[in-house]
């Protein structure tokens, strides 16, 4: 397997983060990676260097600069489950799990070296005790039948693939059942770094 895959996920049309992955399994549970805080990492910013982020920022994804940068503050396993609307996060910090975030996305485009997904904006963030809120609920809402987005039934296909995910939060089943919260990476694993351009 090789050491480093590159994540790239796309806001509508445009490219909004590029992350250096170390993939830890590609199997019947989809594909897992790796990333550690420190790897490599680009977004795009505002004039003064802040990730762009919020329904004001949509149309201004294009234009604004993709900066590179470093992961930071926290570590992160992500599943990407097979053919599925969505992929799981793990958080950790120093080796302590945080909790789950569920990142509601296009099924993910593999290509030579990465994979692509496209940011549907709505998210879950689900606590360690498995209750669970909606994130970005506004965003989402100010992409719907906007040209490069989603139209209305598409919005409606993309909360209920949330609640599905939700749904097993309530239950404790997998991915929400202890699984992986005690993961550690391989100490021999290189730091992820981005190619020299992540376009």
């Amino acid at each position: 397997m090789v050491d480093m895959l590159l994540r790239r996920y796309f806001r509508g049309p445009h490219l909004s983060w590029a992350q250096a992955v170390h993939p830890v399994a590609d199997d019947e549970r989809g594909l897992l990676v790796w990333l550690p805080a420190g790897a490599g990492f680009a977004c795009r910013t505002e004039p003064d260097g802040t990730p762009l982020r919020g329904a004001t920022a949509i149309e201004d994804y294009g234009a604004a600069p993709l900066r590179r940068r470093t992961w930071a503050d926290r570590d992160v396993l992500i599943l990407h489950p097979p053919a599925a609307a969505h992929s799981v996060w793990w958080f950790f910090r120093e080796g302590r799990f945080l909790g789950w975030y569920v990142n509601l996305e296009a099924v993910l485009a593999r290509h030579a070296g990465g994979i692509d997904v496209i940011d549907h904006h709505l998210d879950i963030v689900v606590d360690p005790d498995r209750t669970w809120r909606w994130k970005d609920e506004d965003t989402f809402a100010a992409c719907v039948d906007r040209p490069g987005f989603w139209t209305t039934a598409e919005s409606l296909a993309i909360r209920a693939e949330g609640s599905r995910v939700a749904a097993k939060a309530d239950r404790g089943e997998f991915p929400f059942d202890g699984t992986w919260q005690d993961f550690r990476p391989d100490p021999a694993w290189p730091m992820p770094n981005l190619p020299p351009s992540p376009l």
